[in-house]
Order: structure tokens, then C-alpha cells, then sequence
């Protein structure tokens, strides 16, 4: 085994430099005493990292602290731009947010997570640029279960191994069966449901988009509860979703 290298196969240095980005993120910047503290990690060995990261632009220094600089950014849009389904997506969530008047999403899947790679805030004030980009577990939103009941079960079963079914609130499915029950009702009906499983009085309704096959994203209207009833997202809301999505596949096909 090389001196770098961990036992599971991964490099140790590798692993160093993402936790370092990991926690500048988190802290919103740090300075190199504290990021050190923080890993029980040397200063001499931190301030390596940064300076190397700073020379191609992937920290800046500001008041001397370090923080996540543009590079990410700029690899973060052509990571995006390589999906498909945000450019066939893009116009219907801005549709739907407009009809509705609530927050209009559109979410894709990768290592067994969703992220939130396109939203519009709909007539609410919340500021829809602070949740593109994030990650979420695919059990405990509209989106993600809308995906994950058209995944082939080996693949679900090897997201549940990997990521587990933490509790985001009381509502949230903890238990394999009773998801993979939940799974098969979606597949049956076309759409998803988020009834408070993931942010305490908050509903939504997904639903998947596919292509030659594939599940390529999902649709997601959410809202307070108050104006997002059940029986709201199980007519009015999941039949606009399912129209904007055969929408969004034909653009997928023609585009």
C-alpha cells in the first residue's frame, strides 16, 4: 500500500482536501487555525492544501479567511448543462410556479441522492437560488420517490444500503417495506407525494420524467400545507404535473 493510500482503496490526501472543502463550505469560510483545529489536522498540512487550491482559483482569501471561490461555480454550471432534462425543463417549471403560485422544481438523481438543479420561487418570497444546488435523500421528497418507484429495485434497494432512511421529521417513511409499498402505489398512479416527510408543514407533488427508458429528473410543485391540502395535490396539482411532464419528454425526444 502507498503511504497516501487508505485501506478501503481511497487516497488519504484526496480525502483531506475534500473534508477542507467540505468545512469551508459549511462554516462559510475559516481561517487555517481553525479549519486545522477542526480536522486534528497539522497547519503546515491545511495551508498546503489551500495554497494550491487558491493558485487554480478553487478558494480565495478574503480578510484572512479562505472561502469556496468561483472555479466551483463554473464547473457547477457545466455539471448542470450536461443534463438533458434541465434545458427540456427549465420553461415548464417557470410555468407551473406562474399557474400555481408556488414553488416549481426540477430534480435529478445521482450516487443514490436528488439534487435541485432548477426552481422557481412562484409568487412566495423564498429565495429559490439558496436551495439549487443542494442535495436531499430521495425517500423524504416528491421528487425523489417519483424516481425512485421507476428505478429497477436493486438499484432502490442499493440507495437505501448506502444512505439509509433517516427521519427528516415524525412523517418522514423509516421502514424498507413501507416504502417500497409507498413506491408501488406511485407507480401505479403517476405521481408522488411529500405530505410534511421532509420539512414540517410543507407538501409537494412530483413526478418522474423519462426518456428512452430512463428516468432522467423529476417535476415537483411544493407549498405550505395550508394551500397545498392532500386532495389539492392529489387533482389539481398532480394533473398539472403530469401534462408538464409529457411537455418536458417531448422536448426531450424533439430536442
Amino acid at each position: 500500500m502507498t503511504r497516501d493510500a487508505v485501506p478501503d482503496g481511497g487516497v488519504k490526501s484526496d480525502r483531506t482536501l475534500f473534508a477542507i472543502i467540505e468545512l469551508l463550505k459549511d462554516k462559510d469560510g475559516a481561517g487555517v487555525t481553525e479549519l486545522a483545529g477542526q480536522l486534528d489536522l497539522a497547519k503546515s498540512s491545511v495551508h498546503k492544501h489551500l495554497r494550491t487550491m487558491e493558485e487554480h482559483g478553487y478558494v480565495v482569501k478574503r480578510d484572512g479567511r479562505y472561502h469556496i471561490g468561483l472555479q466551483f461555480f463554473h464547473y457547477g454550471e457545466y455539471a448542470r448543462n450536461q443534463y438533458d432534462v434541465f434545458h427540456a425543463a427549465t420553461a415548464k417549471v417557470e410555468e407551473l410556479a406562474d399557474e400555481t403560485g408556488e414553488m416549481s422544481w426540477i430534480m435529478a438523481h445521482e450516487n443514490g441522492r436528488a439534487m435541485y438543479l432548477f426552481g422557481d420561487g412562484g409568487t412566495t418570497e423564498i429565495n429559490v437560488n439558496s436551495v439549487i444546488g443542494s442535495w436531499t435523500n430521495m425517500h423524504c421528497t416528491s421528487g425523489g420517490k417519483a424516481m425512485l418507484a421507476h428505478l429497477p429495485r436493486a438499484e432502490v434497494e442499493a440507495v437505501v444500503d448506502r444512505h439509509g432512511l433517516p427521519a427528516r421529521t415524525e412523517n418522514t417513511v423509516t421502514d424498507r417495506d413501507a416504502l417500497f409499498s409507498e413506491l408501488a402505489e406511485i407507480r401505479d398512479r403517476g405521481y408522488a407525494l411529500n405530505l410534511g416527510e421532509d420539512l414540517e408543514g410543507i407538501h409537494a407533488v412530483g413526478v418522474p420524467l423519462a426518456f428512452e427508458g430512463a428516468i432522467q429528473g423529476a417535476l415537483t410543485v411544493a407549498g405550505p400545507a395550508h394551500r397545498l391540502p392532500r386532495e389539492r395535490c392529489e387533482t389539481d396539482l398532480a394533473d398539472l404535473l403530469l401534462a408538464a411532464a409529457n411537455d418536458v419528454e417531448l422536448n426531450l425526444a424533439y430536442n
